[in-house]
């Protein structure tokens, strides 16, 4: 297996050499079928992690020890770097992101990011002062444990969609030391391509219909290197999971094994007898 060291070497030249997807795994299964692909990096969601627990998900509803008990299993179920989706960093106070920061190198993570959403509906973003302070602390942490921090702008996803704010906001993220900014819920090419051309680290963009329609080759084009999706890959594995009980249920066929994938496939996969 490649060391923590070396995975973080290869996620930074991921970085440097152009435009890459970073798909979203949420268990160790998900994460061999990515793997076996050719994707080169995985990413963690927690979306992904608490629906599959049949839990909301939210910040801090997921404590710190469970969550990344879960990445662990991620980081150690392939040889490509992970970068987890740490939340608010699992408190308020900078020396707990800091810490998160620790303890999620400490388990193998090549990268991870930090946000400034605050959990709280009445008040979702935290105030810029704070939101460096949490950044910088994280960053000091990511520097001394080897590790690719990106911090997030959240507005877009809190009904704050003032991309002034969110560009000033991953200008200060950058300042503070974050080697990757991404601010989730960017829609149109203008939003995206304001976003890059304002700051000169790589710009992570969250992909998908419901996000916005444009394609790997549409981002890459407008200078984005870095491409997730969320939980848009449970999601969608969930919506065919609940279209095939519904035909089983309403017509009681089971037309929906046409389009699976073959059993022995996946039983070799995972280290079965084809």
């Amino acid at each position: 297996m490649a060391t923590q060291r070396e995975k973080v070497e290869a996620f930074r030249k991921l970085h440097a050499s152009g435009t890459f997807v970073i798909p979203n795994p949420w268990d160790i299964g998900s994460a061999k079928i990515l793997a076996s692909m050719g994707f080169r990096a995985l990413a963690t969601t927690s979306a992904g992690y608490a629906f599959s627990l049949g839990r909301p998900d939210g910040d801090g509803i997921i404590g710190r020890e469970e969550t990344l008990a879960n990445f662990k299993t991620i980081v150690d179920a392939t040889d490509l770097p992970v970068s987890a989706d740490l939340q608010g960093g699992f408190g308020r106070e900078p020396k707990e992101a800091a810490e998160t920061i620790r303890q999620a190198a400490a388990i193998g993570l090549a990268g991870g990011s930090i946000e400034d959403a605050t959990g709280d509906a009445a008040k979702p973003i935290y105030d810029l002062g704070l939101a460096k302070e949490r950044v910088a602390a994280a960053v000091e942490a990511a520097r001394k444990a080897g590790f690719v921090l990106t911090a997030r702008a959240e507005n877009f996803l809190w009904g704050r969609p003032d991309l002034a704010d969110t560009i000033k906001r991953l200008q200060v993220f950058q300042d503070a030391g974050a080697e990757v900014l991404y601010a989730p819920g960017l829609k149109t090419e203008a939003e995206i391509a304001a976003v890059v051309k304002a700051v000169d680290r790589p710009v992570n963009v969250l992909m998908g219909g419901r996000t916005n329609p444009l394609t790997a080759d549409d981002l890459a084009r407008l200078g984005v290197r870095r491409i997730s999706v969320g939980s848009g890959l449970y999601l969608a594995a969930m919506g065919a999971f609940h279209r095939a009980a519904q035909e089983l249920k309403d017509k009681g066929t089971a037309t929906f094994v046409e389009g699976a994938m073959p059993f022995v496939q996946l039983n070799t996969m995972f280290g079965g007898k084809d």
